[in-house]
């Protein structure tokens, strides 16, 4: 295999994503901390260990079965995939041979650990988030083709941070449930992004998208109102008196950065694809950094700076 070959396998797996996985874990994690269990570093690592390589399955899986759909769109920072199969449709039978392969490491370490730690919560969960990785573009289910693919990747907000909430405590709770509700409207609030620039093509390639089927300008309306709600569900949470440690008022206040993205994209809101891929460009980073300030709050309260 020549090192142009090794470029494209990589540009195929499009790492920057592994990032946000890997921050909304860690904050399952934090929590699970905060709330009176001790962090093994064996159980974060080789817990992540599951979600990384499922996580990664989804780049190679989504660029295979979506191949004919990239033909239309162009990629972008976000948005369209790789591209790589489009100009080099040799590597298809990898990239799906590949996939297969991240999944098969993800159960197979998530069995490990389900028999070092007793932990079939985190079996389940893992299961769950292959099942959903896989058949987000798979047939024959492909939830982004059949108008489902908003509310599987709004479970996605809560099967990550969950993951590594029961990384650390071996079980499912009530308050990792609830605190996923933020996470899910914001996986939302991410969807709906990416969704935009890829409107003309999603809709000749036949993905039945929110946004195919409503618009920019909608999915900048929904995005605005996911901003809102995500702020008020951090508010409602501090009323649970599940989360004696956490000050909910600092939670909301970091929420500002995506709300204010997202008012900024809806006063600005357009139909057109280049102008609406740069309001993107605004309402997904501020997702990211929203959930690095989250998990560096965490950190203040576990070492009481």
């Amino acid at each position: 295999m020549d090192l142009n070959r090794i470029k494209l396998i990589i540009k195929l797996g499009r790492f920057q994503f592994l990032f946000f996985g890997f921050l909304c874990f860690t904050t399952g994690t934090l929590l699970a901390v905060i709330l009176n269990n001790q962090f093994s570093w064996d159980r974060f690592i080789l817990g992540y260990a599951v979600l990384l390589p499922a996580h990664l399955s989804v780049s190679y899986s989504n660029d295979y079965w979506d191949f004919m759909v990239d033909h239309y769109n162009l990629p972008t920072r976000f948005t369209g995939g790789s591209g790589v199969l489009v100009e080099n449709p040799e590597l298809k039978p990898f990239a799906r041979r590949f996939a297969i392969l991240l999944i098969l490491i993800s159960i197979s370490i998530a069995l490990i650990f389900t028999y070092i730690y007793s932990s079939l919560a985190f079996l389940l969960i893992a299961l769950l988030g292959n099942f959903m990785a896989w058949y987000y573009s798979a047939p024959p289910l492909k939830f982004a083709y059949r108008g489902l693919g908003e509310i599987s990747t709004a479970l996605s907000g809560l099967i990550i941070p969950s993951l590594g909430y029961v990384a650390i405590t071996g079980f499912l709770d009530l308050k990792i449930l609830l605190f996923s509700v933020p996470f899910m409207i914001y996986m939302g609030f991410f969807i709906l992004s990416v969704e935009i620039p890829d409107l003309e093509g999603d809709k000749k390639g036949g993905k039945n998208t929110f946004i195919v089927k409503y618009g920019r300008k909608m999915g900048f309306a929904i995005i605005f109102l996911a901003g809102i709600v995500g702020t008020t569900s951090f508010l409602l949470l501090s009323f649970t008196g599940l989360y004696n440690n956490i000050n909910f008022q600092i939670l909301m206040l970091l929420s500002f950065l995506p709300l204010f993205t997202g008012v900024y994209a809806f006063t600005k809101r357009t139909s057109f694809m280049d102008k609406a891929t740069k309001l993107v460009n605004y309402t997904v980073p501020s997702l990211v950094i929203f959930i690095i300030l989250i998990d560096l709050y965490f950190l203040t309260i576990i070492f009481n700076i």
